[in-house]
């Protein structure tokens, strides 16, 4: 077994792969960037390496830098995570080459699997279901149409080196298929530097489900069962559970013996994913094979009660698999969400900045646990105060929960993010909480579009369950009340003679767009020492009455409690909103502004005018923080609807940013180069 071992990455999966080599009684080597000297992997580790500056060009993807950091400090091995060099060809063989163990397959494997025409072509041979389609590289518009026709629409136009949803299109038509042809080949060439497309026939409503599979160096491959990772927005996973609720056990075992049979195939010996489109009548395909460890593989260790990151040290360290086929157990649910620094309510467009607050809930499961139990898992890469830099993907923490059956688990995950508590940048817990929610989702009935086919304008505030806003009110009204007994318990503020008497009868203002206020009555009444408080909304359709418990500590974000004797978890933040005095008060993301207040107060308040805010349709407004890497006009410039303005950079994403209508560009306010805040003017037009 190795004594010491490098990570070649960042965030949450270097902070994994540390936790499991220290139970190992591996000493670990962290490599960082200058934007991540103060990050929780540098923290965690043994040792570190610094690698350079921030852009990853310049830092995590340096091969040099790591197998130099690898031979100074001693280690033997080197585990790349996921993303930047874990499926490099060029990396795995400089590492063999060096006589350093990659821990991962054979780079021999890494090639096969890593063209996509190559791999279709490798994956008939070895016998597994492939999509019907034309594998080989075609040269013009004219040839992808006439492929098209042959295969019948609709199909899929594929670049050959793609990956996370770039160079892919739909066509269902003549006229789409020659589109397409063009635009996808421009996109991989860009993208990948590789301009080869292919043409599949496209799966009408498509799950995507993948087969995680183990090999050693002795021949032994198993597969651990499937996961379900449909729930995608463009291309890009948002949850992912184990096992699938859509495909039968006949289904799985085909499934997962076809995914052994390519593996033995390109003689696999680490941890891999052959991932497969299924169809609505649970007829699966071949996608792709992913040769290195998949962001959501904690869903597959608590449902087997294996550590993965485990396995793969000890396939590396050369030894066989501890278990065969029969042994591998599929034990309750696992749902996991990817809890990323977006903003779901402007288009989801990346938050960036510090971690005011992160106070994840609390875990009942741990990182490499090897018995399977029910609770919570978190996985991540930061910590409270830390920054989430601009330059690198925008996962903050994966929540991870193990139940009994699917609807245990959808529960546990639905308190697990009201719990969540991340204040500082935006996150899509709101979006996550809308999804749990949805009752297609809750029915298992759903394929890869989704979340396009529900939320096609993009995600909404109204798009949440508002079940919960009159429960919000009242616990407005809860909190007021714990505020004004607290204040009035503290000694030296009245003249003798002169208190405080705690109201019991209170108007809860929410703060609406544009000053459209909404005001409700509330009282509340008499609370026996030890039980809960009846809390009235005088609704204009009748009374309703919740009787609340809360357990809150002074400064708490997040409240925990009784409603109407049923546990719950939610959120209380003081001054977000555009009012100071406001109330912010969240719970399966829904959220609501109020101002809790006396009566006759509110009888003032609505007569209160609205201040309007200044009217910023002349200014250009960055939608995100970011980095401007292009500024495409100049003072003077004349620009028509549409044209490009400006190009805005942040975690891996390029916004191109374009001018609404027509004008002339009167003032240029930002710098190329200059990092921007949000809503930061970037131009300014006559």
């Amino acid at each position: 077994m190795f004594k010491k071992i490098l990570i070649a990455n960042r965030g949450e999966i270097a902070c994994r792969v540390i936790t499991t080599a220290r139970r190992m009684g591996i000493a670990t080597v962290a490599v960082y960037s200058d934007a991540d000297r103060h990050a929780r992997h540098v923290a965690l580790a043994d040792e570190a390496v610094r690698l350079g500056p921030p852009p990853s060009r310049e830092s995590y993807l340096l091969a040099d830098k790591i197998i130099a950091a690898a031979k100074h400090t001693g280690a033997q091995a080197v585990h790349p995570g996921y993303g930047f060099l874990s499926e490099n060809e060029a990396f795995a063989r400089r590492c063999e080459d060096e006589g350093i163990v990659f821990i991962g397959p054979k780079h021999h494997s890494i090639a096969a699997m890593g063209d996509k025409i190559a791999s279709k072509k490798l994956a008939g041979e070895a016998r597994v279901n492939t999509i019907p389609g034309f594998n080989e590289a075609i040269d013009s518009p004219e040839h992808a149409v006439s492929i098209a026709k042959d295969i019948g629409y609709p199909v899929m136009i594929k670049a050959s080196a793609g990956g996370g949803g770039k160079g892919l299109r739909v066509a269902w038509n003549d006229q789409e298929a020659y589109d397409g042809f063009g635009s996808c080949r421009a996109e991989a060439r860009n993208a990948f530097g590789d301009d080869r497309v292919f043409i599949e026939k496209f799966v009408e409503n498509p799950r995507h489900i993948e087969i995680q599979v183990l090999g050693d160096a002795h021949g032994n491959v198993v597969y651990l069962n499937e996961r379900e990772c449909s729930i995608q927005r463009r291309h890009q996973k948002v949850i992912e559970e184990a096992p699938s609720p859509f495909i039968s056990d006949a289904t799985r075992r085909a499934m997962g013996e076809q995914a052994v049979a390519l593996a033995k195939a390109v003689n696999y010996q680490s941890a891999g994913t052959v991932e497969f489109v299924v169809g609505r009548n649970q007829d699966f395909y071949f996608l792709e094979m992913n040769t290195r460890l998949q962001v959501e593989h904690p869903v597959t260790e608590l449902i087997t009660g294996l550590d993965l990151v485990e396995q793969m040290i000890r396939v590396a360290a050369g030894e066989k698999l501890g278990f065969a086929q029969a042994d591998v157990r599929r034990e309750g649910w696992a749902i996991e969400c990817r809890i990323n620094a977006e903003d779901p309510f402007r288009n989801f467009l990346p938050s960036t900045g510090r971690l005011v607050r992160f106070d994840p809930p609390a875990q009942q499961l741990f990182q490499g646990q090897a018995t399977t139990a029910h609770g919570v898992r978190v996985d991540t890469g930061v910590v409270d105060g830390g920054e989430i830099p601009m330059y690198y993907d925008s996962m903050i923490a994966k929540l991870i929960v193990h139940g009994s059956d699917r609807a245990d688990a959808i529960a546990r995950m639905r308190e697990a993010l009201n719990g969540f508590v991340i204040q500082g940048v935006q996150s899509n817990i709101a979006f996550q909480a809308a999804l749990l929610a949805h009752p297609g989702f809750v029915a298992g009935e759903f394929d890869t579009g989704f979340i396009a086919a529900h939320y096609a304008h993009g995600f909404r505030a109204e798009d949440v369950a508002h079940e919960d806003a009159p429960f919000l009110l009242a616990l407005a009204a809860h909190l007021h009340m714990f505020y004004r007994n607290r204040a009035s318990g503290l000694q030296g503020q009245f003249w003798e003679g002169f208190k405080r008497l705690p109201r019991r009868d209170f108007t809860v203002c929410v703060l609406g767009e544009g000053g459209h206020n909404s005001y409700t009555e509330v009282s509340a009444g008499e609370t026996e020492p030890g039980q809960a408080t009846p809390i009235t909304l005088h609704l204009g359709g009748g009374d309703k009455t919740y009787r609340l418990a809360i357990d809150r500590h002074l400064g708490d974000a997040r409240i925990t409690g009784t409603v109407d004797g049923r546990p719950f978890t939610a959120q209380m933040e003081r001054g977000k909103s555009a009012n100071p005095l406001a109330i912010r008060v969240i719970h399966n993301g829904t959220r609501l502004d109020a101002i809790v207040m006396h009566p006759r107060t509110a009888e003032l308040h609505r007569l209160m005018p609205y201040k309007a805010p200044p009217d910023m349709s002349k200014f250009l407004l960055s939608p995100m923080p970011g980095l401007l890497v292009q500024l495409a006009v100049q003072p003077g410039q004349e620009v028509k609807a549409g044209e490009r303005l400006a190009v805005i950079e942040a975690m891996k994403m390029e916004n191109i940013l374009t001018a609404a209508q027509d004008g002339t560009v009167s003032e240029v306010l930002a710098a190329k180069g200059e990092s921007l805040a949000v809503d930061q003017p970037i131009i300014r037009f006559a």
